[in-house]
């Protein structure tokens, strides 16, 4: 029998709707794909709860229509600049488990992990992950799985995401009131980091930068953990409203040309053709050049990495890194953006974050506008993967007991 899982990504320009069958023989295939417009969000907080539904709504029946699914739950994603990360360490001693054995198991891990997320947040905030970076074992550090090892204190390094309670709320409230089941939401940063990032990446420190709509999200990843998430209230469409505002155009002609003819690396212009854009008012057309659209998006775009590599300098300076800065999102769409972000972080180590090949649906997914939602989905996937493996050692635990107990009493009689 087949497993579906859904994912829903709501953001500020778009939402969309991803619906996966996990198949007997344990692949992943993508069976649909929606997209619906997002009109009732500003920086990834809910601003019009109507809007936001039906754009779920659309979203979803488009979903719906392709797989010939009825979805009625979701893994869900939250984003905006509510998004806060920290660091943190908890510390406890090795239980004895008799005789002076103190190996390490998972109950002295449950509790380090709960020392080291005891951090005093605000009311008004919620812990949405707890993610491990490493853990320490009597000054032995950089053990990533403490099973088993022999000590006396255990120490833990873990990431704390948090988000607003309110902002959570409002969008958990929408997909209800799109008559769909929330499963636990998640970060869509971190989602992104799952379906564009490769292991190898996260080990060797990478830095993902998710720009959106209104928000831009970096998740800094090293030693396979982040160190550092951050949302920044600003992304691609502040480009577009530059250049609205320049050159006298409504925001949906803008971003029409910013689709059609935009570009923010001066060197990738092979001519500086002019183009006519229809004027608003019944104004005659204005002419504009390639070179000026050009001027305005790189600016804004450049604005944009320059505040990420502000942002991110203090971790970079300190860690590892040699890995990739990796750009999804719809904003990384616009032609030069690798090339311009590869200028300000000084290195040529930048590339698109393209989601990798499912089975079912091809192409359809495998753009970076769907690096969160496809993320949403295989975190899922491999966290029922893990709860059926942990069902499957609770069964033969089991099964071991009542064998015991059945030997015992064959032996009796």
């Amino acid at each position: 029998m087949s497993d579906i899982i859904v994912g829903l990504d709501i953001g500020t320009s778009a939402i969309r709707a991803v619906v996966a069958e996990k198949m007997e023989t344990g692949v992943l295939q993508i069976i649909g794909v929606g997209t619906g417009i997002s009109e009732g969000l500003r920086k990834g907080t809910v601003v019009n709860i109507e809007k936001t539904v039906q754009g779920i709504h659309e979203a979803v029946e488009a979903a719906e229509m392709m797989s010939g699914v009825e979805i009625t739950r979701c893994i869900t994603g939250i984003g905006g600049t509510h998004i806060e990360g920290i660091n943190s360490r908890g510390i406890v001693a090795v239980t004895d488990k008799g005789k002076g054995n103190r190996e390490i198991d998972q109950q002295d891990i449950d509790r380090v992990i709960e020392a080291a997320r005891a951090v005093v947040i605000p009311m008004d905030r919620r812990v949405m992950h707890v993610i491990p970076q490493s853990y320490i074992v009597d000054d032995q550090r950089g053990i990533v799985d403490p099973h088993n090892v022999i000590g006396v204190r255990i120490e833990a390094e873990v990431h704390i995401i948090t988000g607003s309670v309110t902002c959570i709320k409002n969008i958990v409230d929408c997909v209800k009131r799109a008559n769909l089941q929330v499963d636990t939401p998640m970060y869509h940063g971190l989602a992104a980091v799952e379906s564009v990032m490769t292991q190898e990446e996260q080990e060797l420190g990478s830095v993902l930068i998710d720009i959106g709509g209104g928000t831009t999200d970096i998740v800094v990843m090293s030693g396979g953990a982040p160190i550092l998430t951050a949302v920044l209230p600003i992304g691609g469409g502040h480009a577009t409203n530059d250049l609205a505002i320049v050159k006298g155009l409504s925001t949906e002609t803008a971003e029409k040309v910013k689709i059609t003819d935009g570009c923010c690396w001066q060197p990738l212009l092979e001519d500086n053709k002019s183009i006519l854009i229809s004027a608003p008012g019944g104004r005659a057309p204005i002419q504009i050049e390639k070179a000026d659209i050009c001027d305005i998006l790189q600016a804004r775009m450049a604005e944009i990495f320059t505040m990420i590599k502000d942002k991110i300098a203090p971790v970079t300076a300190s860690n590892r890194f040699a890995g990739n800065v990796i750009l999804c999102g719809g904003g990384s769409l616009m032609p030069g953006a690798t090339e311009l972000a590869s200028e300000i972080f000084g290195t040529p180590a930048v590339r698109l974050g393209i989601p990798g090949t499912f089975g079912g649906l091809t192409g359809e997914y495998r753009s970076p506008e769907f690096a969160a939602v496809l993320g949403l989905i295989l975190s899922q996937y491999k966290q029922r993967a893990a709860s059926g493996e942990e069902t499957k050692k609770a069964e033969a635990e089991s099964g071991k007991i009542v064998g015991k107990i059945k030997d015992f009493w064959k032996n009796l009689f």
